[in-house]
C-alpha cells in the first residue's frame, strides 16, 4: 500500500503570517509611539530641567574663601594679614592614581618626599570632589615648573588664594599664634561647609581663640570647565550665565597690645629665655606679651616641611613654649607682698614692731636652718623694710605663724592655684599647695603629711608653690588696684571689615582682695622702698627714676642647697641657675602699668629681671606709649 503524502496548506500558512506580521506592527507602532512619547517629555516638556542638567557637567561650582580678618595693635598697626599667593590643588576624583601622582610631584620638586604621607591622607579625609591644598605658596621656580609638566597632572591646578602673612615675624607670635593647613582632627570639628574651599585654620594664640570672628563666610561662584576639568571662558557658541555669590570677609581683631613696647620687651630680653607681661591695671588689658625664644609664624602659612617642624621640636630652648602662659616657676621673694598682706589681715603683724634677722631662722624645737638670702643679715626690720630689703627670716616666722591653709586661703583670690581667664588658650593654674591638696597629690601616707618646714619654704615663694608669668603680672595689677581684679585680655575690640564700625569689648571684673587702706599703704611702701635707698632694686630698675615704681625682686632656686652649702652662680651650670623675677607697677600714686618679668637662669631679680621692667615701663609711660 503507498505511503500517503500530506498536501501543505499555502492559505493557512498565509493567515498565520499575516497575523503575525499584524502583531509585530501593532508592537513596533507601540514602541514607537512610546519612543516618541519619552522624546517629547525630554526635548519639550522637561527640556528646561535637562538643560540644568547638562550644564551642570560643564559649570561647576567653585567655593570662594572669605578674606580673612586683620589684627591690629591698639594704635592700628597691623600684625596679622592676607597676601595673595599660589598653591598646589588636587581634586581627587578626577585623579586617577593619587599614590603615582603624588609621587610624581615629589619627583619634579614640588612636594618634599617626606610630606607624601601627610598629603596622601589630607586629600583622603576630604570629600572626592573637593580641591585640597597639597602645597602652600609656591615660588616662581615651582610655578614655572608646574607649567611645563602641567599636562601629566589632570585634576592638579594651581589656585590664587590670599595667605596669612606676619609682618614682624617673631614678633608677638606666642600672643598671636599662628594659622596652618587644616589637619584631619580639625575637619572632625568644624562645619566642612562652612570651610569648602578654605585651607587655613588658627592653630595657637588669638588666631584660634577668636577664629569664629576671623574666619568669615565663604562664597561661591560658576565656572565653566572643558573636559578635563579646567576653567575655560566659552565652549563652542555656548556662553553661559554664570552665578556669584560674594564671600564676607573675616572680622577684624584690635588687641590691646602695643607693638612699640612689645618690640622693647622682645629686644631687652632678647636671646636669653624667658617672659615679659605687661598689664594695664584699670582694665585689664595685655600691653604686651612675651616669650622668648620664639618662632617665624609665616613657616605655618606657607607650610612648614617635616624637617623643619622636628628642627623646632628638637630646640632644647623649646621656642613652641608659651613661657607666659604655661612655664611654671617657683615665685621667690616676689610673694612677699602677698604675705606681708595676709600677715597684716590676719592681725599677725603689728606695724610698729620690729624683728631682728640675724641671717638664720629656726622653728622651734628643730635643729634645721632657714638662711636669710644674698644679703645675710638685715638687723632690726618691720614689716615696710623687709619687704624694700627682701628679709628672707621675716617672712621666715611671719609664714611660720600665719600657717600654710591660711596662706593658700589668702592667696588664692589673687588667681594663684587658678586660671587667670586670658582670652587665648593654653594657660595653665600654676600650684596653690595646702594640706589637702597634699592629701589628694600624694598616694604614700608618709609624703601626705605637711611639714612646718613647708610652710616656712612657702613664705617666700619657694616648694611647692609654682606660678606662671601671667598670674605673676595679673597679682601685680591687684596689687596696683588695691584689690581690685580684672580678667586680662589680649583682644578689647571687634571692627566690620565693611563699614568699619568698632566694637568695644567690655572688661571683666574678677574675685577682688580684702584689705584695710592702711594695709595697702603699707605694703605699697615696702614696694616702693625697694626701688630706693637700700632697695633690692634701687641700684638697677631705681636709677634715675622720672615716676615712683613700687617693685619687687625674685630668685627662685632651680635646684637646693644643702644647709652646709653655698650657692656660687660662678661654678654652677647655666641651666641651673636660679631664675630671675621683677614685678613692678607705675606710676604707683596711678598706676597705668603693671610688670612682671622672668629671666630663666638669669640670676638675681634685681640684675637679671628688673632692669627689662624699667625699659618697659618707661616705653609706656615715658616714651608716649600709654599717652
Amino acid at each position: 500500500m503507498a505511503a500517503r503524502v500530506r498536501i501543505k496548506d499555502h492559505w493557512k500558512e498565509q493567515r498565520l503570517f499575516e497575523r503575525r506580521a499584524l502583531i509585530a506592527g501593532a508592537l513596533i507602532g507601540v514602541l514607537a509611539l512610546v519612543l516618541f512619547a519619552r522624546l517629547v517629555t525630554l526635548q519639550v516638556v522637561r527640556h528646561d530641567y535637562y538643560t540644568d542638567l547638562s550644564q551642570g557637567n560643564r559649570v561647576r561650582i567653585e567655593p570662594l574663601p572669605a578674606p580673612r580678618g586683620l589684627i591690629l595693635d591698639r594704635n592700628g598697626t597691623v600684625l596679622a594679614e592676607n597676601r595673595p599667593a599660589y598653591q598646589l590643588e588636587l581634586v581627587r576624583e578626577e585623579v586617577s592614581d593619587l599614590d603615582a601622582t603624588l609621587q610624581r610631584l615629589s619627583d619634579i620638586g614640588l612636594i618634599p618626599a617626606d610630606d607624601i604621607d601627610d598629603a596622601r591622607k589630607l586629600v583622603r579625609s576630604h570629600r572626592s570632589f573637593d580641591s585640597v591644598p597639597i602645597r602652600l605658596r609656591l615660588d616662581d621656580e615651582q610655578i614655572a615648573t608646574f607649567a611645563v609638566h602641567r599636562y601629566e597632572f589632570p585634576g592638579v591646578d594651581i589656585r590664587t588664594r590670599l595667605a596669612r602673612s606676619y609682618p614682624y615675624g617673631e614678633i608677638a607670635v606666642h600672643a598671636l599664634g599662628y594659622v596652618a593647613a587644616i589637619s584631619e582632627q580639625d575637619l572632625a570639628r568644624i562645619d566642612r561647609a562652612a570651610y569648602s574651599g578654605t585651607t587655613l585654620i588658627g592653630k595657637l594664640g588669638v588666631e584660634a581663640a577668636y577664629e569664629a570672628e576671623l574666619h568669615g563666610h565663604n562664597g561661591s561662584r560658576e565656572i565653566l570647565v572643558n573636559a578635563q576639568g579646567r576653567s575655560v571662558q566659552r565652549q563652542g557658541a555656548f556662553v553661559p550665565n554664570l552665578n556669584t555669590v560674594d564671600p564676607v570677609a573675616g572680622e577684624d581683631l584690635i588687641l590691646a597690645m602695643d607693638l612699640e613696647v612689645q618690640k622693647v620687651a622682645e629686644t631687652e630680653l632678647g636671646a636669653r629665655r624667658g617672659a615679659v607681661i605687661a598689664i594695664d591695671p584699670a582694665n585689664g588689658d595685655v600691653i604686651a606679651l612675651v616669650s622668648r625664644p620664639g618662632y617665624d609664624p609665616n613657616a605655618f602659612g606657607r607650610g612648614i616641611s617635616r624637617v623643619e617642624y622636628q628642627a623646632l621640636l628638637d630646640n632644647i630652648d623649646r621656642p613652641l613654649f608659651n613661657r607666659a602662659l604655661r612655664g611654671t616657676y617657683p615665685s621667690g621673694s616676689t610673694i612677699k607682698p602677698a604675705i606681708a598682706l595676709a600677715g597684716l589681715a590676719y592681725g599677725e603683724v603689728n606695724p610698729s614692731q620690729t624683728r631682728f634677722c640675724a641671717g638664720v631662722f629656726r622653728l622651734p624645737g628643730s635643729s634645721r636652718m632657714f638662711r636669710e638670702g644674698r644679703s645675710g643679715r638685715h638687723g632690726a626690720v618691720g614689716i615696710v623694710d623687709s619687704i624694700a630689703r627682701s628679709c628672707d627670716v621675716y617672712f621666715y616666722d611671719l609664714a611660720s605663724r600665719l600657717g600654710v591653709d591660711r596662706i593658700a586661703a589668702f592667696l588664692a583670690p589673687f588667681g594663684f592655684g587658678s586660671l587667670t581667664g586670658i582670652d587665648i588658650g593654653g594657660e595653665k593654674p600654676g600650684l596653690l599647695p595646702s594640706r589637702e591638696w597634699k592629701r589628694k597629690a600624694f598616694s604614700n601616707p608618709a609624703d601626705q603629711v605637711w611639714f612646718p618646714g613647708e610652710t616656712v619654704n612657702f613664705g617666700i615663694g619657694q616648694g611647692y608653690f609654682l606660678v606662671t608669668p601671667l598670674q605673676l603680672a595679673h597679682y601685680t595689677s591687684i596689687l596696683a588696684n588695691q584689690g581690685t581684679s580684672w580678667k586680662p585680655r589680649l583682644v578689647n575690640a571687634v571692627r566690620d571689615p565693611v563699614s568699619g564700625a568698632v566694637r568695644h569689648l567690655a572688661p571683666q571684673k574678677d574675685a577682688e582682695v580684702s584689705a584695710t587702706p592702711e594695709q595697702w599703704h603699707l605694703v605699697m611702701e615696702g614696694m616702693l622702698g625697694a626701688l630706693r635707698g637700700r632697695g633690692t632694686a634701687a641700684a638697677t630698675a631705681g636709677r634715675n627714676m622720672t615716676y615712683a615704681i613700687a617693685g619687687k625682686t625674685g630668685t627662685a632656686q632651680v635646684f637646693s642647697v644643702g644647709q652646709t652649702e653655698k650657692y656660687d652662680e660662678k661654678t654652677v651650670a647655666e641651666r641651673l641657675r636660679d631664675h630671675s623675677w621683677f614685678i613692678a607697677f607705675a606710676p604707683a600714686e596711678a598706676p597705668r602699668i603693671a610688670v612682671a618679668v622672668i629671666v630663666e637662669n638669669g640670676g638675681f631679680g634685681s640684675t637679671g629681671a628688673a632692669p627689662i621692667a624699667r625699659k618697659v615701663m618707661d616705653a609706656w609711660l615715658v616714651n608716649g606709649g600709654g599717652a
